[in-house]
């Protein structure tokens, strides 16, 4: 579907001249306008980060599959329309298979949402779930420094280029070619996890590699989940680098008191959709709909959509309706899930020990 050697040869990198650079600055006032910039150390690195060199290509989709774009075609109007497409508040699908979405760049805006929702602070160290094309892991390092950022993905093929765009754009964080939902205990613990891919539930790997008191956000069901992490750790210092290479298969085993981790929260009130994350199982495209269907009178409320996905295999979706309608239609931030330390896993909604509650994960059916 186009050459893969173009996004690995830094001299055929897209140059960051002015016309990037002034497309960039828009697209920074257009979050802010927004209100998702309110930190400044984010804008800055919205600011300093150049997007288009993680996207030296993509794809836009057409009756009947998908049209490349890309900074080298001969076309200028194409360059054109391939700038302003890479500064677009937009996702953009950066890698297809076999006709299907893999990989993508997320929505800026939403990218911006999801790491100020991190709190991180100086020092901290922060797990990526999907590196994609390295551009969220170039914005984390260029805020925390590329020591304290690890990135995950899969594919092979997507962690070669993720660490080909970040090295031109000037950052080095680690980026690791392995099974994101194992995490990467080489590399913990970790103050915060940002999952770029949707989940059906939690893996375990991730409260019991993370500090207490951290956050874990999750794309889950359309929704954004923000977990809190409680329960003792032992691991290496905060600032402290067990040195494991950036291709390393070494999967150490968490400390004794990492397997009491739990985590719980609530889902914020923005939708999110993203592409699944491979190698967990039950990994479902993010447009899935349970099966079955509601009555006419549900339309298509997107709310409503939202909890169909949450309950799937659990609630009828009728039973789902009935249950939002006597709610009186909640919306998003009135669920949450709790992630319990021997791996039970459970939705519920107002609260996590109320009438409302049902089996994420393994615990399904």
């Amino acid at each position: 579907m186009g050459a893969h050697g173009d996004e690995h040869t830094p001299d055929l990198y897209p140059p960051d001249d002015a016309a990037a650079a002034e497309a960039r600055a828009a697209l920074v006032r257009g979050i802010a306008a927004a209100g998702a910039l309110a930190d400044p150390a984010w804008r800055a690195a919205f600011e300093a980060v150049p997007r288009h060199v993680f996207v030296p290509y993509y794809f836009v989709s057409r009756p009947g599959g998908w049209d490349r774009l890309w900074y080298g075609d001969p076309d200028p109007a194409r360059r054109r329309r391939w700038l302003r497409g890479a500064y677009g508040d937009a996702p953009l699908a950066t890698r297809i298979r076999d006709g299907e979405l893999v990989s993508s760049s997320s929505q800026p805006s939403l990218m911006a949402r999801m790491l100020a929702e991190l709190e991180v602070r100086d020092g901290d160290r922060v797990l990526e779930i999907g590196a994609g094309t390295g551009y969220n892991a170039a914005l984390l390092a260029h805020r925390l420094g590329d020591e304290r950022v690890t990135s995950v993905d899969l594919d092979p093929e997507i962690t070669e280029s993720a660490r080909g765009h970040l090295a031109t754009a000037g950052y080095r964080p680690t980026v690791v070619t392995g099974d994101g939902a194992r995490g990467v205990p080489g590399r913990a613990p970790y103050d915060a996890i940002i999952a770029t891919c949707t989940l059906t539930s939690v893996p375990a790997a991730w409260p019991a590699q993370c500090r207490p008191g951290a956050r874990i956000l999750v794309p889950l069901a359309g929704g954004l989940l923000s977990l809190r992490v409680a329960g003792s750790v032992l691991g290496p210092a905060r600032g402290s680098d067990p040195g494991l290479g950036q291709d390393s298969g070494q999967q150490p085993r968490a400390p004794e008191e990492a397997r009491g981790r739990w985590a719980e929260g609530r889902f914020l009130p923005t939708a999110a959709y993203f592409v699944p994350l491979r190698g967990l199982p039950g990994a479902r495209h993010p447009g899935h709909r349970p099966p079955g269907a509601p009555p006419a009178r549900a339309g298509g409320d997107e709310l409503l959509q939202f909890l169909l996905t949450l309950t799937a295999g659990i609630l009828d979706p009728r039973e789902a309706l009935s249950l939002w309608e006597q709610e009186a239609r909640p919306g998003r931030e009135r669920f949450g899930v709790t992630v319990a330390a021997d791996d039970r896993q459970w939705a519920w909604l107002d609260d996590p020990a109320g009438p409302y509650v049902w089996p994420l994960g393994s615990e399904r059916g």
